[in-house]
């Protein structure tokens, strides 16, 4: 395999003029769970350039499982019929070590959801039970520098028990989407304001990806012709941001599922989209992003949880943005979404026993 990095291949140019017309190789992006919703609406982007920029060509490799393998083929007809010029190969499979082979972005959108009358634990199990095979899949078939993202629910936890049965996958390597949250942060700051939301930034999601996250907007900023301002002293309104702003994001999801009768897809998508294009190709300069990654201990955050933080990248690589200031209500709630994680991995150990 090359020595270059995922992020190397990516945004390597030439610097030779006959070299400049070259194209670059393609990168292998696994979709499991292809033919759900969330698959459905995200193969596209990628397909499009949306995920990795529009010079960048992909091999889609999507993964489901075997009663879902004729509506698996009709994606991959519509791939091809959609004649998307960055597209060079399509794999449609419901073998894992297949799906696995070679890939260098996993992007795990498949999993157990929950369903009336089951437990916790019930559901827990045989997303234990899916998360343990598909990390033996990706260690053994997968590129050594395989960046995984965690969609499926529960997300945080998934990706822990992804990362501790695919040792040899780095831990940084291994992430779950809070982005989704992050953006409806900033959709709903742009409409209090009455602003586009590409003038709002640097929102954070803190924890785990369910109704305890903590949606904080007390270090985030609007852009103006003037330079920057506090949203907290646009908003004006303290009340508004710790309490109706952040019930709003907690409770976007299951607002959706009452509007469309099904979870959010498209914005899922997008989000997904959003968390690799930025962990590949660098967040902007002086603005930070949340994504579910690998604690070190920052912020008082037991080491090893995949908790959401704010994190600046580049070059292929995440950093927890350090040094902010958290008041006593901000630690209170990071400190229950921490709890509920730390539940979440017992409860995830006991079905492993």
């Amino acid at each position: 395999m090359s020595s270059l990095s995922l992020f190397q291949r990516i945004v390597i140019r030439c610097g030779l003029t006959s070299c400049r017309s070259m194209e670059k190789q393609p990168v292998k992006i696994m979709v499991t769970g292809a033919a759900g919703q969330i698959g459905y609406a995200l193969v596209p982007m990628i397909a499009r350039g949306v995920m990795l920029g529009s010079d960048q060509p992909v091999i889609l490799h999507l993964l489901d499982i075997p009663p879902a393998a004729e509506a698996l083929n009709g994606v991959k007809m519509e791939l091809i019929d959609a004649a998307f010029p960055l597209l060079k190969g399509v794999v449609a499979t419901t073998n894992v070590e297949e799906a696995c082979g070679g890939v260098n972005i996993a992007i795990m959108v498949g999993g157990f959801p929950r369903q009336e009358g089951m437990e916790r634990k019930d559901v827990m199990s045989k997303n234990v039970s899916i998360y343990k095979a598909q990390a033996s899949a990706l260690e053994q078939y997968a590129a050594a520098d395989c960046k995984v993202l965690v969609v499926a629910n529960p997300a945080n936890t998934n990706a822990l028990i992804l990362k501790e049965f695919a040792p040899s996958i780095p831990a940084k390597n291994i992430t779950c989407l809070t982005r989704l949250d992050h953006n409806r942060a900033l959709g709903r700051i742009a409409q209090r304001l009455n602003i586009h939301v590409s003038d709002v930034k640097n929102v954070i999601i803190w924890g785990n990806h369910s109704s305890t996250q903590y949606p904080d907007a007390n270090h985030a900023a609007v852009i103006t012709q003037a330079g920057e301002n506090s949203v907290k002293e646009l908003v004006a309104d303290d009340k508004w941001l710790h309490d109706e702003f952040i019930s709003f994001v907690q409770q976007r999801g299951a607002a959706i599922i009452k509007a469309r009768k099904l979870s959010s897809a498209l914005s899922a998508a997008s989000a997904a989209c959003d968390h690799i294009h930025d962990w590949v190709l660098g967040t902007p300069k002086g603005t930070w992003t949340s994504m579910g990654v690998c604690s070190d201990g920052s912020y008082g955050v037991s080491p090893g949880l995949i908790y959401s933080f704010p994190v600046t990248c580049n070059k292929g690589d995440w950093s927890i943005v350090q040094g902010l200031r958290i008041d006593e209500p901000s630690r209170a709630r990071m400190d229950a979404t921490a709890k509920e994680l730390i539940e979440e991995k017992t409860l995830a150990y006991s079905c492993l026993d």
